[in-house]
């Protein structure tokens, strides 16, 4: 039986997910006694998509219109920097 105890579990957390990695299972004990299961989840096998500019660049015209995202981020920041007197 694969048994961690609660003090181990807190203060070596990445042994623990390495040894979780291996087996399918962990009973977690307190003062020798089990009190809990800890058990790995399958993997996803999607992977994210990969940032495309060009994609990106399409939907802030989408949102934005012509407007820029840039436009009202810039315009925003001067209008802090001028109430600032700077």
């Amino acid at each position: 039986m694969n048994t961690i105890t609660v003090r181990d579990l807190r203060q070596r957390w990445p042994a623990a997910e390495r040894r979780l990695e291996t087996e399918r299972e962990l009973i977690i004990t307190r003062d020798g006694q089990p009190i809990a299961r800890l058990v790995r989840l399958a993997r996803t096998t999607t992977k994210r998509r990969r940032f495309d500019p060009r994609e990106h660049g399409d939907w802030q015209r989408r949102v934005f219109g012509r407007r820029s995202a840039i436009c009202w981020v810039q315009a925003t920041l001067e209008s802090g920097r001028r109430d600032r007197g700077r």
